[in-house]
């Protein structure tokens, strides 16, 4: 599966800062070590059974932000993303629209794309499917199956599941009581109250084939399709190796699906931790809910690229919030960012400001304390305010500040 067109990322110059985050595992601001030749991160793409709406753009922005930090550190960044494109959500949407659920799969995914280019998210170096993934996936349940750290539930279905107590640190990740990992399993695609597994809390990791239902050969295990954890684990291992530097997504990721990813791939690699960072973002909310398909309250950002609001104000909307933050978007939020796009563009064109190699360190710094791009934006702002008052000598800064937030902010002046 292809992903979308890159775009250039200035260079800067001066020296980087090692970027600290927050580690959803260690409950505390740790510095992202590197601990291969290249920066790996996997962040959970999409299920396309709806356009990509501003909670998706806001986890892709804080990767993003990930992503040019390490770049302007020097490192080489292999950024894998899948793309879900088989699960129920995607096969109920389209039985509810009467549509085939491979055309809406692939319409949403292409749109998914588009807004991320105009976005200027940086595309992973993969950008994998589960479908195209499933003979890889199959290879590891019946890994799982062998070692006896998976069992089919032996109702005549053809499910199989993991069994948790196969990976003794279960629940290291998010830190979650028993009780709240199965109200969060109800909630969140799981089955805890399924009779016949060994323990409610154990995931699926491969469906038998049901009548009216696509299926894939599974070999062994029979036809079915793949679980959603197990996915994941298996594309990120596939492509970067036992362990990586940050498992990324939304903060609703942390149950069950990275806890169990994690353990799946722990449990097949006899390594640990899976990542060195569990790095999530906060939620959008609209109106003081949570936006959701379920709750119908999406914010569309092909919409709003229909209706003429520029990406890069859209962009600076999201960014205004820390990234760990649950936080509202507001016509107001957008105004923020369409008032501060234009701001700055003027300020690009000043013929001089304040020193452009002191807003550089500064939004570094910033920056690199747990992506905090609301100080990072209180320092552009403060040096575009500068620069069109005609405060500053520096007739090189306007330049090195449309760079700086280029490369770092990634927002196009």
């Amino acid at each position: 599966m292809d992903a979308w067109t890159g775009h250039d990322v200035p260079t800067l110059p001066g020296s980087a800062q090692t970027p600290r985050l927050f580690d959803t595992a260690r409950g505390s601001i740790e510095p992202s070590k590197v601990t291969g030749r290249a920066a790996t991160m996997y962040v959970c793409g999409i299920t396309p059974y709806d356009a990509t709406h501003l909670g998706h753009a806001a986890t892709m922005i804080t990767f993003d932000l990930v992503n040019r930090l390490w770049r302007d550190n020097g490192h080489d960044v292999r950024y894998v993303q899948n793309v879900t494109d088989i699960d129920d959500p995607l096969l109920e949407r389209a039985e509810r629209d009467g549509e085939d659920w491979i055309v809406l799969g692939m319409r949403e995914t292409a749109l998914f794309r588009e807004d991320m280019e105009a976005l200027r998210i940086i595309p992973p170096a993969h950008y994998v499917g589960a479908v195209e993934s499933i003979p890889s996936i199959v290879a590891h349940v019946a890994e799982l199956l062998a070692s006896g750290a998976a069992y089919t539930l032996g109702d005549g279905t053809g499910d199989v599941y993991f069994d948790i107590n196969a990976a003794p640190r279960f629940g290291y990740e998010s830190g979650l009581s028993r009780d709240e990992m199965t109200v969060l399993s109800r909630e969140r695609g799981g089955d805890p109250d399924r009779a016949g597994k060994r323990d409610p809390l154990d995931p699926l990791l491969w469906r038998g084939a049901r009548d009216g239902e696509p299926a894939w050969d599974g070999g062994d295990l029979g036809p079915g399709r793949p679980g959603w954890h197990i996915e994941c684990s298996t594309i990120a291992l596939n492509l970067l190796g036992d362990t990586i530097d940050v498992q990324g997504g939304g903060s609703d990721l942390v149950y069950p699906h990275h806890e169990c990813s994690a353990a799946h791939a722990e449990t097949l690699t006899g390594k640990a931790p899976f990542a060195s960072h569990y790095v999530h973002a906060g939620m959008i909310g609209l109106e003081g809910e949570k936006m959701s398909k379920s709750k119908g309250n999406l914010v569309f950002v092909s919409r709003l690229r229909g209706d003429g609001v520029d990406p890069m104000a859209v962009r600076l909307g999201l960014l205004s919030g820390h990234y760990r933050t649950d936080r509202e978007w507001t016509d107001e939020v957008l105004k923020a960012g369409e008032d501060r796009l234009a701001r700055w563009r003027a300020a690009a064109a000043a013929p001089a400001g304040p020193s452009g190699e002191g807003l550089l360190a500064a939004v570094r710094e910033a920056l690199a304390n747990d992506l905090d791009a609301p100080a990072a934006l209180a320092i552009v702002d403060a040096w575009a305010e500068a620069a069109l008052s005609a405060t500053g000598d520096d007739d090189q800064a306007p330049a090195l500040m449309s760079r700086t937030v280029d490369a770092l902010l990634g927002v196009r002046l």
